[in-house]
């Protein structure tokens, strides 16, 4: 069996995101376990922050799941795997508000959902973790739909501009752009916050 045609993908946390696809392609089904292993909170996260709706949320992932499972035959490294799957993830979210022609507002009761999650801490200090968190998806909420999306996709993924920009289909510059943007949005409201 030849190794360049067949990719091994051993158990090792050190094996590429890339060299993983191409053994799943080859049948290899522990490389995929591994991939959705390594991705699977993240994407899940990045949905949640985009949707704010978890049932949606819960049928996207499995929908991009999918499609990563169709697509392995032809999938070619290049782009990065991480790229290709928020990629993935982006257009299905455009496809979603596309069909809807709206963005929902945040539920009423956010609020009290979040209250109500369990914490062993002092109650003085959830509250004030909670007034953090609050305060910055809420800062998150005011940015323009391009801006928290790029921004989501920097410090929740962890991905490069470059990346960043292949998956929402603009330039490097841009995405630099829209970061700043951000930041300096997300500076000013939560300093004005205190």
């Amino acid at each position: 069996m030849n190794d360049v045609a067949t990719p091994q993908a051993d158990a090792s946390d050190d094996t590429s995101d890339e060299t993983l696809m191409l053994a799943y392609a080859a049948g290899r089904m522990a490389a995929f376990e591994q991939l959705y292993a390594r991705h699977r909170a993240r994407l899940y996260r990045f949905l949640l922050g985009q949707l704010r709706d978890g049932a949606l949320a819960d049928d996207l992932f499995q929908d991009i799941w999918q499609r990563v499972i169709a697509a392995r035959a032809g999938w070619t490294p290049d782009a990065s795997f991480a790229s290709w799957l928020y990629r993935i993830a982006h257009n299905r979210i455009a496809d979603h508000w596309r069909a809807q022609q709206y963005r929902p507002p945040a539920p009423e009761n956010a609020d009290e959902r979040t209250a109500r999650i369990p914490d062993p801490d002092t109650p003085e200090r959830t509250l004030s973790e909670f007034e953090q968190r609050r305060g910055m998806q809420l800062a998150l909420d005011e940015l323009p739909d391009e801006q928290r999306e790029v921004i989501m996709l920097r410090l929740e993924q962890e991905l490069t501009l470059e990346e960043i920009g292949a998956i929402t289909g603009v330039g490097r510059e841009t995405v630099k752009s829209r970061l700043r943007y951000a930041m300096d949005k997300l500076r000013a409201r939560l300093g004005d916050a205190g």
